[in-house]
Order: C-alpha cells, then sequence, then structure tokens
C-alpha cells in the first residue's frame, strides 16, 4: 500500500507534511496540495472504496471537502481545528456535542436524490446480530426483534454514514464541523443518530441517566420521535455488542447501552 501511496502523491502532486499511518480503513498521510492542508487514504477493501465514493458524492455537503478522488484513493481537505467532540462530551459539554453532530448529520441526510446505486440497504448490515439473537439470544433477541419491526417500515429514506459517532466529525475551522469514514448505507434517517450514545467512551455513554438526557436533546435537535430514537439505539448497540463479539472484543458498552434503552422502552410503553 506505501507503493500506492507514493503512486497517488505524485501523481496528484503532492508533499509529505506527516508520516503515513494505518487506521482500520485504510493507509492515511497528512499532505499539502497546492499549499492546502489535506489527508490522502489509500483504500484496504472494497468497503472501504465504497466509503471513498460516498465521501466524493457528498462533495463537502456535511463531509470532508473532497479534492482528488479515483476507485482507490480519496484526497480529502484535513480537519485542522482545535476542537474535539469526545472532549466535549467527556468534559461537561455533551450537549453541545450532541447538537453539533445533529447539524452534521442534517447536512448529510439533506444531499438530495438519486442515491448511489453502491450504497448498501440498511436491513444487510444487520446479519451478525441474527446470528448473535439465534446463538444466544437474550438481549441480542430483545435487539433483534426491535431491529426487524423498524426495518420493515422503514421511515426517510436517505443516504446513510453508518458511523456516526464523536470521532467520525471533526473540526474544519471556517467551514464548520464535518463528518468522515462513512459506511455507505441506505435506510431510515434515525439509523445515523443511534451510534452518539455509545460513545465517545464507556464511561461516558454508561453515566447514569446521560442516555436519557441526551434522548432529549438529540430528538429534539433531530425532529425525530424520541420512543423511535430509542428503538434506534437498542438496535444499534445490539448490532455493536454483536460485531464485538464476533471479534473477540470487549462488547460491555454496547450492551449496557443496549439494556439502558431497553428498559426506557419499557417505562414508556
Amino acid at each position: 500500500m506505501h507503493g500506492q501511496l507514493d503512486h497517488y502523491k505524485k501523481l496528484w502532486g503532492l508533499s509529505d507534511d506527516g508520516d503515513p499511518f494505518t487506521s482500520y480503513s485504510g493507509l492515511l498521510q497528512p499532505v499539502l496540495c497546492e499549499g492546502v492542508e489535506c489527508m490522502i487514504k489509500i483504500a484496504r477493501r472494497e468497503k472501504d472504496k465504497q466509503s471513498n465514493r460516498l465521501m466524493a458524492w457528498w462533495n463537502g455537503t456535511g463531509a470532508a471537502p473532497v479534492l482528488r478522488y479515483d476507485e482507490t484513493a480519496i484526497l480529502m481537505e484535513r480537519a485542522t481545528g482545535e476542537l474535539s467532540l469526545s472532549e466535549m462530551a467527556k468534559n461537561g459539554r455533551a450537549d453541545e456535542a450532541s447538537l453539533i453532530i445533529c447539524l452534521a448529520v442534517a447536512r448529510l441526510h439533506a444531499h438530495p436524490g438519486p442515491y448511489p446505486e453502491f450504497l448498501i440497504p440498511l436491513d444487510q448490515k444487520f446479519g451478525s446480530l441474527r446470528i448473535a439473537a439465534r446463538r444466544v439470544g437474550g438481549i441480542f433477541a430483545q435487539c433483534l426483534e426491535i431491529a426487524d419491526q423498524l426495518l420493515a417500515e422503514p421511515q426517510e429514506i436517505v443516504a446513510l454514514h453508518g458511523d456516526i459517532h464523536h470521532s467520525n466529525v471533526l473540526d474544519f475551522g471556517e467551514k464548520g464541523w464535518l463528518a468522515i469514514d462513512p459506511k455507505g448505507l441506505t435506510g431510515e434517517r434515525g439509523f445515523d443518530y443511534a451510534n452518539i450514545f455509545c460513545n465517545p467512551d464507556k464511561a461516558t455513554a454508561i453515566a447514569p441517566g446521560r442516555l436519557e438526557k441526551q434522548v432529549r436533546v438529540v430528538s429534539e435537535a433531530a425532529g425525530l420521535d424520541p420512543k423511535r430514537l430509542l428503538q434506534w439505539i437498542a438496535s444499534w448497540a445490539g448490532l455493536s455488542a454483536a460485531w464485538s463479539k464476533e471479534d473477540g472484543d470487549d462488547s460491555g458498552t454496547a450492551i449496557t447501552v443496549a439494556g439502558i434503552a431497553l428498559n426506557k422502552l419499557r417505562d414508556i410503553s
């Protein structure tokens, strides 16, 4: 992949502005393009190429502006602002962080169709939860029952980011807060708000009263029905826990959030 990185830096006339590094979704490096601070990203897998395609389609509307793009690589403007939504949420500014995320998501969802054909229908992403529900049952089965109800009758279909959280919406200074690293899905817009509640870390996500308060903040800011938002939170948290279980990772945060959401749903039923 480093050979590909060198190829694109030469092709696009880029100069180094930091060392390359590897993330879950590709090989990245801070670079300069005609004096503009940018980030180049080389996709590792087909789904990472799909992420690049969606970033190019959004073309700076709620997402990082794209300067160059092809099937393998993408050149984006770099977030150079000093603020962090994760730090806000962990240090008494959770409401402000949630409002910022809601605004960024609304801008993404407002991009008019027709939507790209490569987007994956949301229901296809719930296979791991279906497996966990069948093998383990319990809370996974409860989350799947709710997810299936939502997926059977979706509302307000949009091009979804698919992985909105505090580290995927960045401070771009005068351009505002913009998203990076989408998954490229299509489905009900409420899904994109659910992962806020499993982040930015375990202590924050499961703090007493946190979920209830942020449901009020997010549902009002995003124009969502609070009960349906809770249903998406339970569905997403169950799915996230199922993925963690498959990977052998700790699923404690997601399982706990799912449990809180399910309890709140029982309270209002």
